[in-house]
């Protein structure tokens, strides 16, 4: 298996230096050559595994420059360390007509992030012994709340790595501010950037191809890379929960085997969805991707109109992992909707780089309708959801999660379409419980962060999961603040 840029496809690299660069040299994206199938055959076999034995297999497909022992140690230890429930670590809850949650925030720190970042650092580690014995690594990840949180989790104190967390100041939780700015380990740092998500995102893609930042760590044995979904390695284990979630329906007597299934994903960078889309693409009998937009709904007008435009206000909303107007992930599905043409992928990021807009040729864009369908609901909606299906089903859904939740209802009643619906919960409720009691309550309360968390566990029945409780008396270790034109010098003083 061999990876290719979405930019230029004339590079190919194996598996171990997409995962170790993070992005190519021109800034494009690594993509698998050809996508590997599963036959009827794969589908047995894997149906018969565990989540680990499934993951296993599945990587073993991308991972072909890996042993069977790595590959295996790796999964061990990502997910059979005691930080998820044991047996299956993304399991599935049914809802009233035909829909079903696959919770993906059981992790360390409660969000759908860590099914990929605790898998990267041992991915990362193998792959630095391939291609760059003897150098230190540094992770730079730009975050709009959870990726910063589960990327320091998995890298804390990992051998031969540093890592550096870009967050935009006002746009994330509170409780995923603190998940941040107290975590542990003598290789991390975080800091917060004067603007949006898009600005710390931009700004480490800039980092990341100055010849002159590089050069000068090259001197010191060091090398960039990215826990952000821009890396392979952060975007493969994705795929597998969806693969793994399939079998489980058939295991649960919901679907038979062969049976489709529509997936609902809230996202804003895109990677969550697209891989969905990879596991449909591997052979999994996916009918449509619905893709859930909050009020930052320039992903919902791109499904709709072919036409990518950024130039707009970003709204802040409290579902914040989702404030987002540049989907980097969105430029793997390009290169996939323009057959590989990487000449086209480019000249449409230097559009979106440029003038901020960009439009599919029309024979992609017919390809876009028919895999994805887009919706995306107001703030007042996410709120009616989660009060709605915590009130009628007894489930509490965070506010990301309602989001889904709202748009797969608008896409039932727009296409009549009752298929079996997968909706990807990614985030534990707890993480956003202002926003969440205010939904159930139907007021703002002036508690503090912890005491309305108390004030939920009373509503819900159920206690806070223990991380999010002890941060409440945990001292802050990073309150740095930069200008996003300040990252490259925060980065050299760290």
């Amino acid at each position: 298996m061999k990876y290719i840029s979405t930019r230029d496809s004339t590079q190919s690299v194996s598996s171990a230096q997409a995962i170790v660069r993070g992005i190519s040299r021109e800034s494009g994206l690594f993509v698998p050559e050809t996508l590997p199938r599963l036959s009827g055959r794969d589908f047995a076999g894997l149906l018969a595994d565990d989540y680990i034995g499934r993951a296993g297999k599945i990587l073993s497909r991308f991972l072909t420059d890996f042993t069977d022992g790595e590959i295996k140690s790796c999964v061990n230890a990502a997910y059979g360390s005691g930080k998820f429930p044991q047996g299956n670590p993304v399991p599935i809850v049914k809802l009233a007509g035909g829909v079903r949650m696959l919770e993906l925030w059981h992790g360390p720190t409660c969000a759908f992030k860590d099914m990929a970042l605790q898998l990267l650092p041992r991915l990362l580690t193998v792959s630095m012994g391939k291609e760059a014995p003897g150098k230190e690594i540094v992770i730079l990840v730009a975050t709009s709340g959870d990726t910063g949180k589960a990327a320091l989790e998995g890298f804390a104190d990992v051998p031969g790595t540093r890592i550096l967390v870009f967050y935009p100041q006002d746009g994330v939780s509170n409780v995923q501010k603190l998940q941040m700015t107290t975590q542990d380990g003598a290789n991390v740092s975080v800091m917060g950037v004067r603007g949006n998500f898009d600005d710390a995102q931009t700004g480490v893609k800039q980092i990341f191809t100055d010849p002159i930042l590089n050069a000068r760590l090259a001197e010191k044995g060091l090398m960039f890379s990215s826990a952000n979904s821009i890396n392979w390695g952060r975007l493969v284990p994705q795929i597998v929960y969806y693969i793994s979630a399939y079998l489980d329906l058939v295991k649960m007597g919901d679907i038979a085997m062969g049976d489709k299934i529509n997936i609902c994903v809230p996202t804003g960078n895109f990677g969550n969805i697209l891989a969905a889309y990879y596991a449909r693409e591997m052979g999994v009998p996916v009918g449509m991707l619905i893709c859930a937009s909050n009020e930052n709904k320039v992903l919902a007008d791109f499904i709709r109109t072919g036409i990518y435009d950024r130039r707009r206000e970003l709204v802040l909303t409290t579902s914040p992992s989702m404030d987002i107007l540049i989907s980097s992930n969105l430029e793997r599905l390009l290169f996939s909707l323009c057959e590989g043409d990487s000449d086209a992928v480019s000249a449409m990021m230097s559009d979106l780089a440029g003038s901020g807009v960009y439009t599919i040729p029309a024979k992609a864009k017919e390809k876009l309708g028919e895999l994805f369908w887009g919706g995306f609901c107001t703030e007042a909606e996410v709120m009616d959801t989660i009060k709605e299906t915590f009130e009628g089903q007894n489930y509490l859904a965070d506010t990301h999660t309602a989001v889904a939740l709202r748009v797969h209802g608008q896409y039932v009643r727009e296409t009549g379409d009752t298929t079996a619906a997968l909706i990807a919960s990614t985030a534990d409720p707890f993480k956003f419980a202002p926003s969440i009691l205010t939904a159930l309550t139907g007021k703002a309360s002036e508690e503090s962060e912890f005491g309305q968390i108390a004030a939920l566990e009373k509503i819900a029945k159920r206690k806070a999961p223990i991380q999010i409780g002890a941060l409440k008396n945990k001292p802050e270790r990073f309150t740095g603040v930069v200008d996003k034109h300040e990252m490259a010098r925060a980065l050299r003083r760290f």
